[in-house]
């Protein structure tokens, strides 16, 4: 298969139209091109979708954001008649790589989560008004979404219809936002995911599966006011306001790497690594926060750039296991941006960088390499980029300086942004993370926000892993990445995803851990997968052949 990229824009979306005509409701509609489907051998019948389709809805929603601020609610809906949308295309699941299948559920579940965090933080209200069927992913598509509508045609429904036609699970984060978002109660969720023909009507509302269903007549007219009643109720900024035009990322690929602005990854095949070095913004930030709205302004470039660099490593790169995390330049000048950010936070255009960040931030948590941060004399981990070492597995400092190098010492600096902006899907910062059971080391750290901590200091205070000197590091460094990149790859994404997240379990953190433990499981087991699996018969009119022990 050819390179997948993420990188488009609405002049070359084949299945979305993002219609906004400069007042506060935008209209986004799914119209999917059975022929536009990002590989060969399957149709996009019915509004299903494939990764493609969810690529541009995730540049869509980025672009409301930036690009859009006069929009305070969002219409999202279907351009077909009797379908909202049949959800993840089968065909394309059933020819589709095990990796390629969960990736694909896991860049959509991060999509999703793109919608809620609109919701939740931009006064960015999404509302699915669906007429015709919503099944699967498509219901779970409306599930992301602030206020869910049917039409009370006798037709229209709603269904997770996954486990008695697929033998696999909603794996889009259906099953928990039924039950932790909607608050399902667990028998009807039970009875709802078991019945192919969905629910309709007053009984959807019932179940609260919809928050209202609306006859025919009045359909129009409903959802215009609903989305008037939500776009008046939002905080961002309304029409006149300019937005900042997302422009094409600049990168250059080649065979042992991946070249940006901000940003270089460099492989190694041979050790099955890739390093990734961020670099601190050449100079301080605008004098304003109007000054600071373009896609140039380091903090947001720097950020799509990374996002666009873990992404291309997670579809495209899959056996690079091993992810070595630098940074490099003026941890003055990383520390001044976040000075900016933090003072300029009630800006609209500042939040969204922000919340970008976080985004980010969270993509980097939910990537199953393993991730080794290496502090070293010309590094910057400080403030925004501490956060990097912060998400790593482990982190590894140098102390002192090397002979003939930098005569600065590394160190790390942090932020006031370390201590909330950024948190974990678990709701955690990542020092509140780093430091589960030991608050007075959360707060030890605080009262050193704007110092250079060296090595010695770094690992008292359990900011780092380990430190080297100049006569160890090398061997040291070495041996531990080799050792790395020895172990089992399942073994290891196993204990990462563990081990990352500790304390309260939230919505996230059963969509990207329980949930998605399970379906990965579930699309290795002859039963979904298998030449007689669900995913392979579906539509031949032969019945699965399935395994019925229980394990």
């Amino acid at each position: 298969m050819d390179r997948i990229d993420f990188q488009t824009e609405p002049a070359r979306y084949r299945h979305w139209r993002l219609v906004c005509d400069g007042g506060p409701v935008a209209q986004l509609v799914l119209d999917v091109d059975p022929a536009g489907g990002l590989m060969e051998g399957y149709e996009l019948k019915l509004n299903s979708y494939d990764l493609g389709v969810d690529i541009e809805l995730a540049d869509a929603i980025q672009r409301l954001r930036f690009e859009h601020p006069e929009v305070g609610a969002v219409v999202l809906r279907s351009g077909k008649e009797g379908v909202f949308c049949a959800g993840a295309n089968i065909r394309m699941l059933g020819k589709s790589s095990h990796g390629h299948k969960v990736n694909f559920c896991k860049f959509t579940n991060e999509t999703r989560c793109g919608i809620e965090d609109a919701s939740a933080n931009s006064g960015l209200t999404f509302i699915a008004a669906i007429g015709g069927t919503a099944a699967g992913g498509g219901y779970e598509l409306a599930l992301a979404t602030g206020h869910i509508m049917l039409v009370d045609d006798r037709r229209s429904a709603v269904a997770l219809p996954e486990t008695p036609l697929l033998a696999v699970l909603p794996g889009t984060g259906g099953l928990t936002r039924v039950t932790d978002k909607r608050r399902v109660r667990r028998d009807r969720a039970d009875l709802f995911c078991s019945t192919e023909e969905g629910v309709r009507g007053r009984r959807a509302v019932e179940w609260r599966l919809v928050d209202e269903v609306v006859p025919p007549s009045a359909w129009e007219a409903r959802v215009a006011e609903r989305a008037r009643e939500a776009a008046a109720r939002s905080d961002r900024p309304g029409p006149g306001t300019r937005g900042v035009a997302l422009t094409p990322i600049e990168r250059r690929f080649a065979e042992n790497g991946v070249t940006y602005g901000c940003v270089g990854v460099a492989f190694d095949r041979t050790a099955g690594r890739a390093t990734i070095t961020v670099a601190a913004p050449a100079g301080l930030p605008p004098p304003d926060a109007e000054a600071a709205r373009s896609a140039d302004f380091w903090p947001l470039r720097m950020a799509r750039e990374l996002d666009d660099a873990l992404l291309h490593l997670r579809l495209n790169e899959p056996e690079l296991g091993l992810l070595v995390l630098r940074t490099e330049g003026d941890a003055a000048a990383v520390l001044a941006h976040d000075a900016f950010l933090e003072a300029h936070a009630a800006d609209w255009f500042i939040r969204e960088v922000r919340h970008n960040l976080k985004r980010v931030l969270k993509r980097l948590d939910l990537t199953s390499r393993s991730l080794v941060a290496l502090i070293e004399p010309g590094s910057c981990f400080a403030g925004t980029l501490a956060e990097l070492a912060f998400a790593a597995d482990r982190s590894v400092m140098l102390a002192g300086t090397r002979a003939g190098g930098s005569n600065t010492p590394a160190a790390i600096a942090l932020s006031p942004l370390n201590f909330g902006p950024y948190p974990m899907s678990n709701g955690l910062t990542r020092l509140q993370a780093r430091f589960w059971g030991e608050p007075e080391s959360v707060e030890a750290a605080r009262a050193r926000i704007g110092e250079p901590i060296e090595a010695e200091a770094a690992e008292a205070m359990g900011l780092v892993t380990l430190a080297f000197d100049e006569t160890d590091w090398d061997d040291e460094v070495r041996i531990m990445l080799e050792e790395r990149a020895s172990f089992s790859p399942d073994a290891l994404t196993a204990m990462e995803a563990n081990l990352r997240f500790v304390g309260p379990e939230t919505m996230e953190t059963r969509i990207f851990g329980r949930l998605t433990a399970w379906q990965n499981w579930v699309f290795q087991r002859a039963n979904a997968a298998g030449e007689q699996g669900a995913l392979k018969m579906y539509g031949s009119g032969v019945q699965p052949s399935f395994d019925r022990q229980r394990v």
